[in-house]
């Protein structure tokens, strides 16, 4: 019964304004210089709307996970690039407004910009939603590479969180210079600790995660 509590708690933990449980980070402590786009603080996600859980812009990860990333930071600005990154640590409570989303098979106004191939009753089995998320656990960050100069992401081939084979990490009907940004991209996460999702090119995980089986439900403030 006490595991089963514990567990219980982890699930459902709410934050106090200004407060994350320990482990934790708000990632610009540790990169100040950090670019952060949370997309699901904004519309412009496959939702079209602001996403439960998301009151701020702060990306949150932990502690272990935002120091790895730190130093991908550090050796793409000894090519004038940098990290924009799009999510990282991701309520449970967020992860339940995608299923329920998901299922109002009605709601498609962002279907042409993010999953023009897809139907939506296929989300669940091609994979794109899931009811569980490695976000929620906190080692887990969605970013790309963007200009030092200019601040514009680099060419990838497909746009973040954009549901169709074209986003899979070794999908071939794209240009060389496509491939070369998402080989710098997958070779500096791998060289600091981080595995990827194949079938999403911004997708990392850090390899040695420090709540591997641990769901977290505080809100991002």
């Amino acid at each position: 019964m006490r595991y089963i509590l514990i567990f219980f708690m982890s699930l459902c933990f709410e934050n106090v304004t200004g407060q994350i449980p320990d482990g934790f980070s708000y990632v610009k402590d540790v990169i100040p210089d950090m670019d952060v786009d949370l997309r699901y603080f904004s519309s412009n996600n496959f939702v079209g709307k602001p996403i439960d859980g998301y009151q701020s812009n702060r990306l949150i990860l932990t502690t272990e996970t935002a120091e790895a990333l730190k130093l991908v930071h550090e050796a793409l600005q000894d090519q004038n690039l940098c990290l924009m990154v799009y999510d990282g640590y991701r309520p449970q409570r967020s992860v339940n407004h995608f299923v329920r989303w998901a299922r109002a098979l009605h709601d498609t106004i962002k279907k042409p910009m993010f999953y023009p191939d897809v139907k939506k009753r296929n989300l669940f089995e091609k994979g794109y939603i899931a009811s569980k998320s490695g976000h929620s656990r906190g080692s887990t960050v969605d970013l790309t590479i963007i200009d030092g100069n200019t601040g514009k992401p680099l060419d990838m081939g497909s746009p973040f969180d954009f549901f169709g084979e074209v986003s899979w990490v070794n999908y071939d009907n794209i240009t060389d210079k496509q491939k070369a940004n998402r080989q710098l991209l997958q070779n500096l996460m791998s060289k600091y600790g981080f595995r990827n999702y194949p079938k999403e090119w911004w997708h990392f995980t850090l390899k040695d995660e420090p709540y591997p089986k641990t769901y977290f439900d505080f809100i991002i403030d």
